[in-house]
């Protein structure tokens, strides 16, 4: 995992110099989703490197740490356009590739030996037959492949077995079309509303975002390892805790995006974007711990790559919204309103209704034999 952590940063790299050095749209577009599969191997193992290398009672925060890199990285992206500025955008790009390659080897430098390479348990992901009777010689390329998607499809059962889980994903899913809605729609939203403050918004959504957004995510995981800590002096599971932070973030995010999309100044507006932004990006770091710790050490890849997807199917949310502010802007003179008002029900519904899916998660996990529940591992 160690080794495929770097080759994918390595990966993401070329496919950014490529972009670079692209001498047509098609060729760009080729480079860009050959970037976005070399980014997809990254997050299932590092999560679950997290998981195998940092102590069980700060795995929330160490989850957090490394998911606050999206928000740091969001407000770095604002500073592409003084590099666009002085270089170009081929020599911004080049630029930022340097950056990677740099990143990959000193990563691959520090981090330590993957603990899994070690363990005499672990068959490497190789296909694991339920016993000696089904074990059979793969004799051609078919049978090999239909033995893959058969496993695959075994490892995702599994990861989904429990209820506790299918509701984390459930809230998961509802979480990540709240917030993708916000990320696309919230700056057409502003520069509507405000159009005199289209400028100030783009610093000051950088500031909330980089600032807010990992303090909220930091802060969040820090909490829920200590949730989960006293959870289970009370006679309760470590995960139940844990799932208080996403729970109470998501209630107090619902008040907060409406007042911040129907403000009537600026000011105000940016100053609920910035409590919302504290109060409701805690939530992936203890999810995330929740539900390593939930599906066991030999599916948490396929976990975690499961969860990625939860994300991407999410992305169909914004343009469901897109599609009814369309209808409902169509032929008037647009004021902010139309969509103000999608943005708050649209958002806010998934917030509240997320709540209510990780509190029945954290119900059901508590139920589910004491809530400590192991998937089923490979059989050998």
């Amino acid at each position: 995992r160690k080794l495929l952590t770097s080759v994918a940063c390595v990966s993401w790299a070329v496919a950014t110099i490529i972009t670079a050095s692209a001498s047509s749209y098609t060729e760009v577009v080729a480079a860009r989703i050959f970037m976005g599969l070399a980014c997809a191997f990254a997050t299932p193992s590092a999560y679950t490197l997290i998981r195998d290398l940092i102590p069980k009672e700060r795995a929330a925060l160490a989850s957090s740490l490394y998911g606050s890199g999206v928000y740091l990285g969001g407000a770095l992206a604002s500073l592409s356009i003084l590099l666009d500025e002085s270089l170009g955008w081929r020599g911004a790009l080049t630029v930022i590739a340097v950056y990677g390659l740099v990143s990959a080897g000193v990563s691959f430098a520090v981090l330590p030996p993957d603990p899994k390479n070690n363990s005499d348990d672990d068959d490497g992901g190789a296909l694991d037959m339920p016993s000696p009777k089904k074990a059979v010689i793969i004799t051609n390329d078919s049978e090999e492949e239909e033995g893959k998607i058969s496993a695959f499809l075994t490892d995702a059962t599994n990861v989904l077995s429990t209820s506790q889980v299918r509701w984390l994903f459930t809230a998961s899913f509802l979480r990540f079309c709240s917030g993708l809605c916000i990320g696309v729609w919230a700056a057409p939203y502003f520069r509507i509303a405000f159009p005199d403050d289209s400028t100030s918004y783009a610093v000051v959504n950088a500031f909330i975002v980089s600032l807010c957004g990992v303090t909220s995510g930091v802060v969040g995981g820090w909490t829920a390892d200590r949730t989960g800590a006293a959870a289970v002096g009370a006679g309760y599971t470590e995960n139940t805790g844990r799932l208080i932070v996403p729970i109470v973030g998501s209630v107090l995010a619902v008040p907060t995006w409406w007042l911040a999309v129907h403000s009537s100044s600026f000011e105000s507006a940016m100053f609920w974007l910035g409590v919302e932004y504290l109060v409701a990006e805690c939530w992936f770091g203890p999810v995330v711990a929740v539900l390593q710790s939930s599906v066991g050490p030999t599916l948490g890849g396929t976990a975690q790559g499961m969860f990625t997807l939860t994300g991407a199917i999410g992305n169909f949310a914004p343009s469901a919204l897109g599609v009814l502010y369309g209808s409902a802007a169509a032929g008037a003179v647009e004021d902010g309103s139309a969509l103000s008002g999608l943005l708050g029900v649209g958002v806010c519904g998934g917030y509240f209704l997320s709540a209510i899916c990780f509190a029945i998660s954290a119900q059901a996990g508590n139920e589910e034999e004491g809530g400590n529940i192991a998937l089923p591992e490979k059989q050998s």
